[in-house]
């Protein structure tokens, strides 16, 4: 496992890499970017780049750290592709619930899997479990995740490209929202992320804002009206 910079979480975990495009928010994909530059510097875990591969090596990496720590699982794919099997998954759950000294961070663009996988196998308490949201259009994959048994559940709306003022939050515990970062990012704008908060505060919803974004993401900062928001989920 890495140590990472992405704020909202301390670790990164891969027992899976690649993935492919779905939506509009994995247009500019750093992961994508990210595989074709480890694979460029020769690392063997990219010699496939972006396609879905199965990391076994790796799964039993979490029994090994004792520290505990908050894990981001699978920054570099999406452990509910349609190519992961279920077994593979499951494998994965286990290794989660057994390192129950850690909290581990699962996102996914593809919830309708994740509440498949829910039916047959419960989500250990330490497992939060989250989809992606970056348009009002995807407003069906908060739904479903509201059909999944968890006890922490999140969404991730970055990059946030529209507003989502009028999709319902209920039974979501964090938020954490972004403006996009890179070359080509698309402008993330004020009045989205004051709707975001506004929302989050009154439904009593942990509120993260990670970043404006844009090319510059480290200058443009992460200060909101004045403020930071930097809000966790409560956990033990």
């Amino acid at each position: 496992m890495n140590k990472t910079r992405i704020e909202w979480t301390e670790k990164t975990w891969n027992p899976i890499t690649g993935c492919t495009q779905i939506s509009e928010g994995c247009q500019n994909c750093y992961a994508k970017t990210m595989a074709h530059r480890l694979k460029a510097m020769g690392n063997p875990r990219y010699e496939n780049e972006f396609k879905v591969t199965v990391h076994k090596d790796l799964f039993d990496l979490p029994l090994k750290s004792k520290k505990p720590s908050v894990i981001f699982v699978c920054s570099m794919s999406d452990l509910f592709h349609e190519k992961v099997s279920y077994k593979v998954i499951k494998e994965i759950f286990d290794i989660m619930e057994k390192a129950n000294w850690h909290i581990f961070q699962v996102l996914t663009k593809r919830p309708d899997r994740l509440l498949e996988f829910s039916k047959q196998n419960s989500i250990p308490d330490n497992v939060w479990i989250g989809t992606s949201l970056e348009l009002k259009k995807y407003e069906s994959r908060v739904k479903i995740l509201r059909k999944v048994k968890a006890k922490t559940k999140f969404l991730s709306c970055e990059p946030l490209l529209g507003s989502l003022k009028s999709v319902n939050f209920k039974g979501i515990d964090w938020v954490v929202v972004g403006g996009e970062s890179g070359h080509n990012a698309r402008p993330v704008e004020e009045e989205w992320l004051i709707e975001l908060r506004d929302i989050c505060k009154d439904e009593k919803i942990a509120f993260f804002f990670k970043q404006w974004g844009g090319w510059n993401k480290k200058k443009n900062g992460h200060m909101l009206k004045g403020k930071e928001y930097k809000q966790m989920p409560k956990y033990d």
